[in-house]
This record gives structure tokens, C-alpha cells and sequence, in this order.
């Protein structure tokens, strides 16, 4: 049964995105961690009321068609005219350059232009898109589960062993379900593997094998589970690369820390409400940083559009200072558009929560490890996520022993470098 609903949902998802193309009709392809979606659809139905003659249509998916579908019918040479992904550098070759369909290059590339080698080919002077919404990854804590316990939140400098020990005794204070719980992703692992010394890099630009680093934040992922502290579930009920987030577990305060990212502050706030006190704390250290991973979504043109004319003045409305300011100020994102982010930004709540995890995001933002800020314009970096978080799973699952996933990390690299380049 499982498998007939995934195949329905794939061709759902195929004629959503590849329906005869209309003259003026533009579908972007979209999903949410938060209230983005509200916020986008709203401002499309101000652009369709002033432009009659384009009809932006949007298709709102869970995540994991982005992730698992949309670039299937991408590699057939289809898709919708424009999506809202995260896996930017990967598939670079399959978005639009947009350079003879916009009003004014020059405007894209002074206020988003740092972040186009994410979204384009090595080499490339294209522009694709642009960043909908800066990310870093980090933390969150439930200070109220913290006070109730007696436990005082670590401090600016504290490990991840020291964030893990204090998490568990608030965790065995207020019978919790687990301590910590991480988003399954290897994405989500990477700037703490950075702040344990890993590089994924080599000087040619390939991926280089997993190295003492990845495997010394593997080593406490895998024991964290074994020894409860850390939510196994998120990890072990899903397979492969599949992404999992762990916010209801922190939603519903049954984990007192949360380690995932900036895009959740306003889902965050708008499900926990006042339930709860909770700050943001920046990434735990490791043993040669305190690192997060950069990064974010892009809104991106595909280059099988039938309209790309109409593509063009969409991505030009949504790119505009002004549109970006409001979904920056409704979205409770940190903006990429440097003249929005040069001006003031009046975020659109009245949770202090949301404010001082604003803050703290800001904050973290300086102590980005340089081998972590260079993944998000790395070729092979998604490659490497997907046989970190494969492999991982396993080892808690008990399939694998942690030598065992290294080597098998190592050849999941490699055999997807070496279908890339049949």
C-alpha cells in the first residue's frame, strides 16, 4: 500500500508541475517550515491583480517532494516554473539563467549576487534566483523546563557535551522522552562536525573520505541515542536520506534542547506560543569551533519553462526591496537582500522570544567555522549529507557498526561522484 501511495503522490506531484503550459501561467513550486507560505501566497495574489496577464499559481508540497521528487522531474527535463529549494548547488544545471528576462541585472547581483555561486554552475556568471531567506543552524532550549529543573542553561562557550549533560538532567528532572532531539539530516550535522575539525573538501575540489572530525560527533550521536539522552526516533524510523524534522518533540516539550535551525523561530512561536520560555543558543562547541552551518532556500527559475518572459517579471516582483522586506518582516527570516538588510527590519511580532532568538542567530552568525562556510557552494556537499545521515541512522538502528559506516560513507561519496559524471 505504501508503495501505491508514494507512486500517486509522485505523479500528483508530476501533473501539478508539468501541466500544459498556458500563455502567462507561471506555477512555483513551494514549501514551509512556517507561515512563509501565507505570506508568499498573499503577496502573489497582489502581483496577479496588477499584471492580468500572468497567472502565478502556486503549489504548496510538503519538503519532501522538494527533496525526493522535484528532482526527478528535473533530470526529465521537467518542472514548474519556478521552486523554492534548498539543494541550490546540486542541481544548478537545471535552473534558468535569468539575466535577459530581468529589468536590471546590476540590482540582482549588488543585493544578492554574494550568494550566487550557491545556486549556479563552477564557472558560471548566471543568475538563477535568489535567496529567499539567509539560515544557520543552532539550537534551542526550553527555559522554562530548565528553571523547573534547577538546571542553569550553559553558557556562550559550552560543548556539546556540556549542552547533552545538562539536557539530560532536565530530562530525567521532568521525565522527559529524551534530552536533545537533532533534526535528521546530515545538513543539520555538519556544522558540528566542522566545530570538531572535519573538511569535506580537498584541494581539487572533491569530497574528501570522512575524517577524524565527522567521526568524533558520529561517535556522540550514536551514543547519545544508545544512552537515551538524545531522541533515537527521528532518526531510526525513517530510511535513506530522508529528512525528518524534530520540532514537535521541542513544540511539545518533550525534549528540553533542539538542534535545527533559524527557519523554525517562527514556527516556533506561532505553535508554542506562550506554553513555554525558550531561547535560541548558537552552536555548542566542539574542540576547534562553535560552528553553525550558512546557508538557506532559494527561489529559483527552471529552465524547461514555456514562459520564461512571464518567469522573468515574477521573479523581478518577488525580488523587489520592498517584497522583500515585508516576507523578511512577516516571516521572521534573516534576509539575503543587502539593501533590506542595510535598512531597518520591523519584525512583525510581539513574542520576546522570537526577538532574542533573532538576536542570537545574528550573533552565532560571526562564529561560522570556515570549513562549515564553504559547503553551501560546494558541489558534493548534498552527496556528502545524504551518506552522513544513511549511515548514521544505521549504526543507532544496530545494522552497522560505526567502522563499518565510515567505509560505507566513503563508497555512497564516491558511487555518487561517479554517476555524475556518465
Amino acid at each position: 500500500m505504501s508503495k501505491v501511495k508514494s507512486v500517486l503522490g509522485a505523479l500528483a506531484l508530476s501533473l501539478s508541475a508539468t501541466s500544459f503550459a498556458v500563455a502567462g501561467d507561471v506555477r512555483v513550486m513551494w514549501y514551509s517550515d512556517g507561515v512563509e507560505g501565507e505570506v508568499i501566497q498573499d503577496l502573489i495574489n497582489r502581483f496577479n491583480k496588477d499584471n492580468p496577464g500572468i497567472n502565478v499559481i502556486l503549489d504548496n508540497v510538503p519538503y519532501k517532494a522538494i527533496q525526493e521528487q522535484l528532482p526527478v522531474e528535473l533530470e526529465a527535463g521537467r518542472g514548474p516554473d519556478i521552486a523554492r529549494v534548498t539543494n541550490i548547488k546540486a542541481l544548478a544545471d537545471h535552473w534558468l539563467d535569468l539575466t535577459p528576462y530581468i529589468k536590471d541585472p546590476e540590482y540582482w547581483k549588488a543585493n544578492f549576487g554574494d550568494q550566487f555561486d550557491w545556486m549556479r554552475p563552477d564557472g558560471s556568471q548566471a543568475i538563477p534566483g535568489f535567496m529567499t531567506q539567509m539560515t544557520l543552524t543552532g539550537g534551542f532550549a526550553n527555559k522554562t523546563l530548565f528553571e523547573q529543573a534547577g538546571v542553569p542553561l550553559p553558557g556562550d562557550d559550552a560543548t556539546w557535551d556540556d549542552w547533552v549533560a545538562a539536557a539530560a538532567k532536565v530530562q530525567a528532572s521532568q521525565q522527559l522522552n529524551a534530552g536533545i532531539a537533532i533534526d535528521r539530516s546530515g545538513h543539520r550535522i555538519s556544522g558540528p562536525n566542522a566545530s570538531y575539525g572535519a573538511n569535506y573538501i580537498g584541494p581539487d575540489r572533491m569530497p574528501l573520505p570522512v575524517d577524524d572530525g565527522v567521526k568524533a560527533f558520529a561517535e556522540r550521536l550514536v551514543k547519545w541515542t544508545a544512552d537515551g539522552a538524545m531522541n533515537k526516533e527521528t532518526w531510526v524510523s525513517a530510511a535513506g536520506t530522508t529528512y525528518r524534522a524534530a520540532a514537535d518533540d521541542f513544540i511539545n516539550a518533550q525534549v528540553a534542547y533542539y538542534y535545527s535551525g533559524s527557519w523554525q523561530i517562527a514556527n516556533l512561536s506561532t505553535k508554542i506560543g506562550d506554553s513555554f520560555d525558550w531561547v535560541a543558543t548558537g552552536s555548542p562547541c566542539g574542540t576547534v569551533a562553535c560552528s553553525g552551518l550558512p546557508g538557506g532556500a532559494a527561489l529559483v527559475a527552471i529552465k524547461y519553462t514555456k514562459n520564461p518572459e512571464e518567469v522573468g517579471k515574477v521573479m523581478d516582483y518577488l525580488a523587489s526591496q520592498d517584497v522583500v522586506r515585508e516576507f523578511t518582516e512577516r516571516t521572521l527570516f534573516l534576509p539575503a537582500h543587502k539593501g533590506v538588510i542595510a535598512g531597518d527590519i520591523d519584525f512583525k511580532t510581539d513574542d520576546a522570544n522570537v526577538k532574542g532568538a533573532l538576536k542570537a542567530f545574528v550573533k552565532a552568525s560571526t562564529k561560522v567555522a570556515p570549513a562549515a562556510a564553504a559547503l553551501p557552494a560546494w558541489k558534493w556537499a548534498s552527496a556528502y549529507y545524504g551518506a552522513l545521515v544513511t549511515r548514521i541512522s544505521q549504526v543507532m538502528a544496530g545494522e552497522l557498526t560505526l567502522d563499518e559506516a565510515y567505509t560505507k560513507m566513503d563508497e555512497d561519496i564516491a558511487k555518487n561522484v561517479a554517476e555524475a559524471a556518465k
